[in-house]
């Protein structure tokens, strides 16, 4: 569905992508993550088109982001980090508009805004400006914006910023909910956030991708299969179980975190490099 090939993008003398490569397939949930300023948010708005690569090529269900945008935009449905509301409209007039932008019309358009409002958590809101909304269900509008359309592809730049625990229990729940129908991509800097939605994650950091694959595979890249990790844990058991006169029979081996496997892998990836970088 996605496919991104050796991208580059400079601001100036400023590197933000250097040379990145994945692909994303139909049914696919990827977690995206680095460190502000790794250069997420840059790829995003390149697979969005809403920046050019400077070199490469990025192709959204076969179509190249440069020669068809038009048409990948009509495949793609996006949340940006920074939410794109008219704060002059209320809440069912911003939807129903972007429905209509969106091409939709007559029954179509408000089945898909009945769905939307039900699954986003906003039928409280509908008559309220979005002026006068909290910033969770400002969130939560433009979620529902990126959805309108039923699009095949979905691009979420930090989707659970300003939810709630249960608010964001249920964006999990959507999230998984539409992995069968479609192919989502999603960053976020809680990283516990990942693993309840997917298991497949890329890392990026100063521009270039440091790793990508299953979250248990990435861990045994960061620390080996028996860890150094580990091995300290299992021996700081034994002499506790000593001092206290037992015998340490048996013991389950921690797992580590994802924030363990995130902080190892951005520090190896970013050895020596020293590219200056933009979000």
């Amino acid at each position: 569905m996605i496919e991104v090939r050796d991208v580059t993008k400079r601001f100036g003398t400023t590197v933000a992508l250097n040379s990145v490569s994945f692909r994303l397939d139909q049914g696919e949930i990827l977690g995206f993550l680095g460190p502000n300023g790794a250069g997420k948010s840059t790829a995003m708005k390149i697979i969005t088109t809403f920046l050019a690569p400077d070199e490469g090529t990025v192709t959204v269900d076969g179509v190249d982001v440069l020669e068809q945008p038009l048409a990948v935009r009509g495949r793609i449905g996006y949340l940006p980090e920074s939410v794109p509301l008219y704060v002059d409209m209320n809440v069912q007039e911003y939807l129903e508009f972007v429905g209509r932008a969106r091409g939709l019309e007559g029954a179509r358009l408000k089945t898909r805004f009945d769905w939307c409002v039900q699954a986003c958590g906003l039928v409280t809101e509908l008559k309220r400006p979005i002026n006068e909304l909290s910033k969770g269900f400002r969130q939560r509008t433009g979620l529902a914006q990126a959805l309108i359309h039923d699009p095949d592809i979905l691009i979420l730049d930090e989707p659970t910023s300003g939810l709630d625990p249960l608010q964001i229990l249920g964006i999990r729940d959507l999230i998984r909910s539409l992995a069968s129908q479609k192919s989502i991509i999603f960053s976020t800097h809680i990283l516990q956030e990942v693993p309840p939605v997917t298991d497949r994650v890329i890392i990026i950091n100063e521009g270039r991708i440091v790793a990508d694959g299953k979250i248990a595979e990435l861990t045994r890249q960061a620390f080996g299969a028996d860890s150094q990790f580990e091995r300290d844990l299992e021996a700081a058991a034994a002499a506790l179980a000593r001092g206290h006169a037992a015998e340490a029979v048996a013991m389950q081996k921690a797992r580590l975190a994802l924030e363990d496997t995130f902080i190892a892998l951005t520090k190896q990836g970013g050895r020596g490099k020293g590219v200056g970088l933009h979000a």
